[in-house]
């Protein structure tokens, strides 16, 4: 099993920053790609980046440029940099990991507990 605790969101005027960083524990479960989802209110979850162990990232068309996502394999955190945040990217940002159960090689996915970011003058 995985755990996932993903923290950084807040309050920030149009056109700042914000880092969001998410913190993986769980010695049974391997990794292959993480990433991270948004979910505004009254809308579906979406895809924001994602990352997988190869090192391949991803991005929604309306983030790119924009946001850059990283790993750091020794600390088993994954990070997205936010610049130049629009009113539109007021959601709850979720974390999630995909990856297999060592003993058994179980798919699965773990989802952290989410982040509010706001972006308003």
């Amino acid at each position: 099993q995985v755990y996932l605790a993903d923290s950084g969101g807040g309050l920030v005027q149009p056109g700042g920053s914000l880092r969001l960083s998410c913190v993986a524990s769980g010695s049974t479960f391997k990794i292959t790609a993480m990433g991270w989802f948004r979910q505004a209110p009254g809308k579906q979850r979406e895809l924001v980046a994602t990352l997988t162990s190869g090192g391949s990232p991803n991005y929604a068309d309306s983030v790119k440029g924009r946001f850059t996502i990283s790993r750091d394999n020794a600390k088993n955190t994954v990070y997205l940099q936010m610049n130049s945040l629009k009113p539109d990217d007021t959601a709850v940002y979720y974390c999630n990991a995909e990856g297999y159960v060592i003993t058994s090689m179980v798919r699965g996915s773990a989802w952290g507990q989410g982040t509010q970011v706001t972006v308003s003058s």
